[in-house]
């Protein structure tokens, strides 16, 4: 025989719906990295093949009085990959925060939250 919640609070009828929340957090989460993380690695495909695939076009354009594809080979294309790690990191810690503070958030306290204003919830 199961064991009875210990307060009204704790009953069953609370528990599916924090865990529905939590679920959706976590969705809300995953769904946030995925595209953060694909729309970083198509700006790095685009600094690091990019520029050599259209080499001889990007020779037109000069950086610092060198050709942009010179310049992008030389030093371009390691500085955007330490942009796109910088930007990375502090968006990622962004989105973890405000699932911590989701995950960390009583049912009672959720349920208070315009849906606009929830943690977890999609600007």
């Amino acid at each position: 025989m199961p064991p009875e919640p210990l307060s009204p609070e704790a009953g069953p009828h609370r528990q599916p719906d924090h865990q529905r929340r939590l679920r959706a957090a976590r969705i809300v989460h995953w769904r946030r990295t995925r595209r953060l993380t694909i729309v970083l690695m198509a700006l790095w495909l685009g600094t690091s093949f990019g520029t050599v695939f259209f080499a001889r076009e990007l020779s037109g354009i000069t950086v610092f009085g060198w050709p942009l594809s010179f310049y992008m080979a030389a030093q371009g294309a390691s500085l955007a990959c330490l942009a796109i790690i910088g930007a990375y990191a502090w968006r990622m810690r962004r989105y973890d925060r405000d699932y911590a503070r989701t995950l960390a958030a009583p049912p009672d306290d959720l349920a208070d939250e315009p849906a606009g204003n929830a943690p977890g919830a999609v600007p």
